[in-house]
């Protein structure tokens, strides 16, 4: 796992091709993150979390190229990961298959399948 360990408000409920998913239920997101120097890039470990999340095959999903480009992602990604003290702090949301995700340069990736696309805040 990176450098970022779940909160204590995390319940682990679920792993997914060896990650675990953590629930918040208090406000009803769950939580993974990805590992220092995995092999797998950040758009698989998305797509993997959300149909687990979701409790639907990957194929099933709408194509994560919809939402966002891939390659792109993977390599915003792999920048926030690099040595420059100044890239490690940012993050990207954006609606996947009904549910608002985002990345955090720490490797953390939040979904959350409450909030719609038509209303991003959650109100």
């Amino acid at each position: 796992m990176s450098g970022t360990a779940p909160r204590d408000t995390l319940t682990p409920i679920a792993a997914t091709d060896g990650r675990t998913v953590y629930y918040d239920d208090d406000r009803g997101t769950y939580h993974t993150w990805c590992e220092d120097g995995a092999y797998e890039p950040v758009s698989t470990a998305l797509l993997m979390t959300v149909s687990s999340v979701l409790g639907i095959e990957p194929d099933d999903l709408e194509a994560l190229s919809e939402c966002v480009e891939p390659d792109a992602l993977n390599a915003l990604f792999v920048h926030w990961r690099g040595a420059d003290s100044r890239a490690g702090d940012g993050s990207i949301t954006f609606t996947f298959s009904q549910c608002v995700v985002t990345v955090r340069a720490d490797g953390e990736l939040v979904i959350d399948p409450t909030r719609t696309p038509a209303d991003p805040t959650g109100d």
